[in-house]
């Protein structure tokens, strides 16, 4: 009876235990499962491996049952429990890594709106706002500029009546006129715009009496390996915080990247975030530093640089500056040349902490590769230096990713990269970059990872202008006059045709002839960049102290209609005394003009200098909008045509000129 018992007692821990290698073998097979497009025939194998344990393991227990042989269960219990804990181990690894590279893609992005009002307004509450005016934008497609604030309106029953207007610029300036009295903003409102000269102190002159956050779930394309030639856009977000998934932020870093997967190799552009482009978003697509774009979200920058480019951008990757730090250092520092010495504050803005780097081939940690990436104040760095040591700290990042061995770090990266970065990819996706990553590592464990990858270097060159902000259609605009970047035209076809080639959307132009001097050392070619080309723009001249003739040459040229307002004036008659448009406006968008000219009456003598001064009023000239600009471009005035006597046409004015 004694013996019956024990066995019974072993047959229920035989039981408890086939029961627990069930368990554990079903967990296995979901792990791997879960690695769509990763090994797909080894996991199979194995699948099918731990399928035949299984059923050896069952019919193994059987025979024993039926022999009831204690002596034949003990070892039969030894490796059962062995063979559980290295399924559950390796499940256990492989669902943790998976659930790291599913926080990489985020599921939902945050909006957060406020209602925004002068600080000298006493009010402090949404409850004490009474019947005054509130201003929003019109775009009934933005979440922080329409959908949260009319979920505002129906939460707390506002009765206010609503203004509309086109942008967030002209909402802040019937604010800060009072021609309002409350706007709906983004809550980052003085981030994104304390930058613009007229904006500066919008944080001390304005308050927040009311937020709300709102989550709207992430648009996802379908995952799918990626086999084929693809394009990422990499945008650079600097800001104190670390959360990523607002909409709104400044695009402080653009990147578009083409990679092809066949060939292992890409190409990298940076964009010069005071580009102007027409922006997607805008009204009429209004034309602005593409960096403004970023206002209204990644949609709004993803399609103003497929307008600008005319590439289709697949994903794109949103970075905090300050992931860029926590990276580099979780990698132990990135190795590069650094051509320049220079000093620039840290991560935090903090000048009282200057991060000073010297000339050389070295190793950056991460504020210094940040504080790199930033820097375009001192002499031999501006906006397209930046760019390029941009490009390569990520090639530093890449290249030192290969040296990558311990799974600590692996997660420790997408840790890092989980909390400062977002992303449209897929879980699917990202895991399908891990056949590119076995054969990049396995061909980079004796070469630079540059070389393997063949990272074909891209640059827009153009020219610097100071165009008037103003659409006379639409009455939108800062009306200041703006730093800008204005493309050459011929830059950016050669940037353009590049990526296609490395998309294989273009075949690539054979090289007939080649030629060199052993005695200079060789220069890595980059495409794109030239001294001089065609911008294609032209900007309106100060027409004051010309004639009439000549104003209706230029609209007879440019397509725009003039009207003429004669005026009592000591000038000489028919002189142009000032004009609705001022100068330095855009003509794509003047379609009419007027100007008031003087009729002679009471004109005595000549004019002498003082009164031949302009009589337009002009904006004031305002710098390149980065707050972390010091040197700007001298800008050069558009020049005014010369009164012939007989009136000729003006050439094509280069901004620049």
């Amino acid at each position: 009876m004694k013996e019956l018992k024990k066995a019974k007692g072993w047959l229920i821990i035989m039981m408890l235990l086939f029961l627990i290698v069930t368990g554990a073998s079903v967990y296995f097979i979901y792990a791997i499962s879960l690695l769509n497009g990763i090994e797909n025939t080894l996991r199979f194998i194995v699948s099918v491996v731990v399928v035949m344990i299984w059923l050896l393991t069952l019919r193994s227990y059987i025979r024993s049952l039926k022999k009831r042989k204690i002596s034949k269960y003990i070892p039969r219990i030894i490796l059962s429990i062995i063979y559980v804990v290295i399924l559950i181990v390796i499940g256990g690894f492989i669902i943790k890594t998976y659930s790291k590279v599913d926080n990489l893609t985020s599921s939902h992005d945050l909006y957060s709106t406020s209602i925004v009002t002068l600080k000298s307004n006493k009010v402090d509450s949404i409850k004490d706002m009474n019947n005054k005016k509130i201003g929003r934008i019109t775009d009934e497609t933005s979440v922080e500029g329409y959908t949260i604030p009319e979920e505002i309106i129906d939460k707390n029953n506002l009765k206010n009546k609503i203004e509309d207007y086109d942008t967030y610029t002209d909402l802040l300036d019937a604010l800060l006129n009072e021609k309002i009295d409350y706007v709906f903003l983004p809550t980052d409102y003085v981030a994104m715009f304390s930058s613009i000269e007229t904006y500066a102190e919008i944080g001390n002159t304005t308050k927040i009496i009311y937020t709300q956050t709102k989550e709207v779930k992430a648009e996802k394309k379908a995952g799918s390996n990626l086999k084929e030639p693809f394009t990422i856009l990499l945008m650079g977000v600097d800001s104190e915080q670390e959360d990523v998934r607002t909409a709104s932020y400044n695009g402080d870093s653009l990147m578009l990247i083409t990679f092809n997967p066949k060939t292992l190799s890409s190409t990298i552009l940076s964009i010069p975030r005071d580009t102007y482009v027409p922006i997607a978003c805008m009204k009429n697509q209004r034309k602005n530093k593409i960096t403004h774009a970023a206002w209204q979200g990644e949609s709004c920058m993803i399609n103003t640089i497929q307008n600008f480019t005319g590439i289709t951008i697949d994903y794109y990757v949103k970075i905090n500056f300050k992931g860029v730090v926590k990276l580099v250092d979780s990698l132990g520092g990135i190795e590069v040349d650094v051509p320049l010495g220079f000093c620039e504050q840290d991560s935090d803005r903090n000048f009282g902490n200057l991060q000073c780097v010297e000339a050389g081939h070295q190793v950056l940690n991460g504020e210094q590769a940040l504080a790199w990436a930033r820097h375009r104040k001192s002499a031999g760095f501006d906006d397209f230096v930046r760019g390029q040591n941009q490009q390569l700290v990520v090639k530093g990042i890449l290249n030192q990713l290969k040296n990558v061995r311990s799974l600590d770090t692996v997660y420790e990266l997408m840790d890092t990269l989980g909390n400062n970065m977002q992303t449209n990819m897929t879980t699917n996706e990202i895991l399908s970059l891990y056949n590119i990553g076995k054969d990049v590592i396995i061909k980079a464990a004796d070469t630079p990872m540059e070389e393997l990858l063949s990272m074909q270097r891209l640059y827009i060159s153009g020219s610097d202008a100071y165009i008037y902000d103003y659409d006379p259609r639409s009455g939108q605009g800062t009306r200041m006059n703006l730093y800008n970047f204005v493309p050459y035209e011929e830059s950016l076809q050669a940037v353009i045709d590049a990526m296609k080639v490395n998309l294989g959307l273009k075949e690539p132009k054979m090289i007939k002839e080649f030629s060199f001097d052993i005695n200079e050392p060789y220069e890595e070619t980059i495409i794109g960049k030239m001294n001089k080309g065609t911008t294609g723009i032209n900007l309106l001249p100060d027409f004051s102290g010309d004639t009439e003739a000549i104003v209706r040459s230029w609209g007879s040229r440019y397509g725009f209609t003039v009207a003429v307002k004669q005026v009592a004036s000591s000038r000489a008659k028919g002189t142009v005394i000032s004009q609705s448009i001022p100068a330095k406006t855009d003509m794509e968008y003047v379609k009419s003009i007027t100007i008031n000219v003087s009729n002679g009456a009471g004109a005595t003598r000549p004019k002498d200098d003082d009164e031949d001064k302009k009589e337009t009023p002009k904006p004031t000239q305002t710098p390149d909008d980065g707050e972390d600009d010091v040197v700007k471009p001298t800008p050069t005035p558009t020049p005014d045509p010369t009164p012939p006597s007989e009136p000729t046409l003006p050439p094509e004015i280069d901004p620049s000129a």
